[in-house]
């Protein structure tokens, strides 16, 4: 999800969805709590009062692996950040929510071996002739705030470019793509390509750029010394190398994963 910071986004309302992978957990028996952000299609979403997505059914497949029972709950972006922050005294023992791995917040938090590898891609208008992010200096350009999307762009056009303009989800972001507002969206790959998907009527042209968005990897995240590391690792390790991970992830991303570069990440 490339979510960079947090930064006061308004927590959605706390929605619980049960799934048991077992009857023992890691400590005692009891179920875990897992924390997510359900508004990130394809990645995480709301399906009426069902939490959705790629990562809903990786952490199910992941914690029928590891023998561990769980209740998956949509807390918000900023609140799952703020309590696994607290260590031992956390609500919660994990947190899913394509979650991107980086030095910064290894500072902070316990991640899992890399379950996901992403990039961000621009998205314009057909015909806009935009050809990679370098482009984007001078145009208008939304993002989703307290992303790396963000992030990256600020580096490009400007931390205090007017220009580029910060909205509260990527929904929000493509919309005003879709109004004129703005001359591109920059958003993670899945989420540009489920909305090409999801609107055939509409004409975008979506643009990689590895040269200037390199890619970056989503784990599970953890409060800093859980004891769970080692074993969630083991089952994520088990279950991107299945068949049900290409099964899901054709299902949710709409084209066939190439994890040779993923299992090489620590």
């Amino acid at each position: 999800m490339k979510k960079w910071t947090t930064v006061g986004m308004i927590a959605l309302l706390g929605v619980t969805l049960a799934a048991c992978g077992g009857n023992e957990a890691a400590s005692g028996g009891e179920t875990l709590k897992i924390a997510t952000d359900a508004s990130y299609a394809p990645m995480e979403s709301m399906d009426k009062d069902k939490i959705v997505g790629f990562d809903v059914d990786f952490l199910d497949a992941v914690m029928k692996e590891a023998g561990l029972s769980y209740e998956l709950t949509n807390t918000g972006w900023d609140p799952l950040f703020a309590d696994l922050e607290k260590g031992e005294k956390s609500a919660y023992d994990a947190a899913i929510s394509a979650i991107s791995i980086s030095d910064d917040r290894k500072k902070t938090y316990d991640f899992s071996i890399p379950y996901f590898e992403s990039v961000n891609m621009i998205l314009t208008k057909e015909g806009a002739g935009v050809k990679d992010a370098l482009e984007l200096k001078d145009k208008k350009v939304a993002v989703q705030g307290a992303t790396t999307a963000e992030e990256l762009m600020k580096g490009i056009m400007g931390d205090g470019n007017t220009d580029l303009k910060r909205f509260a989800s990527n929904a929000e972001a493509l919309l005003e793509l879709d109004k004129g507002g703005v001359d591109a969206v920059v958003a993670d790959f899945a989420v540009v390509q489920a909305y090409v998907e999801n609107n055939p009527d509409k004409k975008f042209d979506a643009i990689f750029d590895k040269t200037n968005f390199a890619p970056e990897y989503y784990g599970i995240m953890f409060p800093k010394g859980s004891e769970l590391k080692a074993k969630i690792d083991a089952a994520v390790e088990k279950v991107r190398a299945s068949a049900e991970y290409k099964e899901m992830y054709k299902k949710w991303i709409g084209v066939e994963p190439d994890t040779s570069d993923l299992v090489n990440v620590k």
